[in-house]
């Protein structure tokens, strides 16, 4: 049986925030390190972490977010 990428991640949109989190992070830790590209020059990934910090006052610290995982 083949899975459609597509359908994987419709069924994890509808995931509580805490468990897509959780699913990201283990992705991320299947991943080689080398493959792991991210830069900060992104505009839109840089407008993505200035929201997200505006709204941090009531995040959980990731290490404790992982620590639950």
């Amino acid at each position: 049986m083949q899975i459609d990428p597509q359908s994987i991640f419709n069924a994890a949109m509808q995931l509580p925030e805490a468990d897509r989190l959780t699913l990201v992070s283990r992705l991320m830790e299947s991943l080689p390190p080398e493959g792991i590209t991210v830069s900060l020059d992104d505009p839109e990934l840089m407008a993505e972490l200035d929201r997200r910090f505006a709204q941090s006052d009531e995040g959980i610290e990731w290490s404790q977010l992982k620590a639950e995982g």
